[in-house]
């Protein structure tokens, strides 16, 4: 007979899940605040480092069922991304670049003035150009918005989150090679990297809707194909060391392209996704630990601060030279505030594989938690303002 601690144990997550679904609903139809806040203050009040109820996070399969969930948040982003409309106004990609450079200097600065090693101060840097793209999908659909700002902060999260990967990657080659000669080597692997993944979400891009096709019954078997396909690719990313985000993009890009219905219905893949969805949420408060979080209080404030803020005149700088007006331009940038689901995986992925991210995973603590639970807030609220929830087009 197993012990009443192995019990407990085996219990830990499944309550977790299902207590942080029940807040989460409670929580949003007293409140109306996204549900995913809801789902990540319950993983951080549960976690080995406060209540006690959750294991910590040691790999295994909750950390594999996160990452599928993160990959289907990934592949939706990507297949709401519209290459023709980046094309057709280039200042959204400008405005990407700018925002996301400005949003690593200032970060760098910050780091730096509040004490932080270089190489420490450079990681917080470029994780702190990303913006969280399942936080983003899930209010966005949570809100059934749509609209300029909507679009625009899909598009440009998606860019974040590809110059941040890029960023992420060159700075922990550097780091372990620990030599200014390195440096180019560490930019090509880098590339490469990225290039390898596009590829990799670009050839299950073109395979899986030929196989579809072929079956002929591309509507009805579609969300079971996609959600397959984005657990194979997770794996394989991860098996051969590549970017499972930019694969995930990749792919959802590229099946959006070849013309591959993919509806309103089978948004966030049905009930897998949502389940998922909680779990992920729940996962990644639980890798906060409140020490770290109040030890790094004043320095989270001030990258929060001084994030929000460049992403926010980085957009609106370029409001008019890319068709929008300077408050739907500020609205973006503020819509651009989710960060911790992205930062926390992948500190997770690169501490187990045993590089040197300790000082930056401990640093980011106190910003994860803030924007776990204020990033969505943010988000919906930019949207509330720009008049593009559900609600307010129906009322309109």
């Amino acid at each position: 007979m197993p012990d009443l601690l192995s019990i407990l144990t085996s219990l830990a997550w499944p309550f977790a899940v299902a207590l942080a679904w029940l807040t989460g609903e409670f929580g949003n139809r007293w409140t109306g605040l996204p549900r995913v806040s809801f789902y990540g203050l319950v993983g951080f009040m549960l976690a080995s480092g406060q209540v006690g109820v959750l294991p910590v996070p040691e790999g295994g399969p909750v950390l594999v069922m996160a990452d599928v969930a993160f990959g289907l948040m990934l592949f939706e982003l990507g297949y709401r991304i519209n290459l023709r409309w980046l094309r057709s106004n280039p200042w959204i990609g400008v405005t990407g670049l700018v925002e996301a450079g400005a949003t690593f200097g200032a970060a760098y600065l910050v780091a730096s003035f509040f004490g932080s090693a270089q190489m420490s101060a450079l990681m917080l840097a470029a994780l702190s150009m990303a913006t969280s793209p399942a936080t983003v999908v899930r209010v966005i659909n949570e809100q059934r918005s749509s609209g300029q700002v909507t679009e625009r902060v899909m598009h440009l999260a998606a860019l974040n989150c590809v110059l941040a990967v890029f960023a992420f990657n060159l700075l922990v080659g550097f780091s372990m090679f620990r030599a200014s000669e390195d440096l180019a080597d560490a930019t090509l692997n880098s590339l490469v990297l990225l290039a390898l993944s596009a590829v990799a979400g670009a050839v299950a891009g073109v395979v899986v809707p030929g196989v579809l096709r072929a079956l002929g019954n591309l509507a009805q078997d579609a969300t079971v194909a996609f959600a397959l396909s984005v657990i194979l690719l997770v794996a394989v990313t991860y098996t051969f060391h590549l970017s499972p985000v930019v694969a995930a993009l990749a792919f959802g890009l590229t099946a959006r392209h070849r013309r591959v219905a993919f509806g309103q219905a089978q948004r966030n893949f049905g009930a897998l996704g949502e389940l998922l969805a909680v779990l992920l949420f729940v996962f990644a408060g639980s890798t906060l630990d409140w020490r770290h979080v109040q030890g790094g209080g004043l320095l989270a404030l001030a990258l929060v601060a001084a994030r929000l803020l460049t992403k926010t005149l980085g957009v609106t700088a370029f409001a008019h030279l890319s068709g929008i007006s300077w408050r739907k331009g500020a609205l973006t940038g503020l819509g651009l505030a989710p960060l911790s689901i992205f930062v926390i995986l992948l500190l997770e992925h690169a501490r187990q594989a045993g590089l040197p991210v300790a000082d930056a995973a401990r640093s980011l603590a106190a910003v994860s938690l803030l924007l776990e639970l204020f990033g969505p807030i943010i988000l919906q609220r930019a949207l509330v303002w720009a008049r593009e929830t559900a609600e307010q087009q129906h009322g309109a």
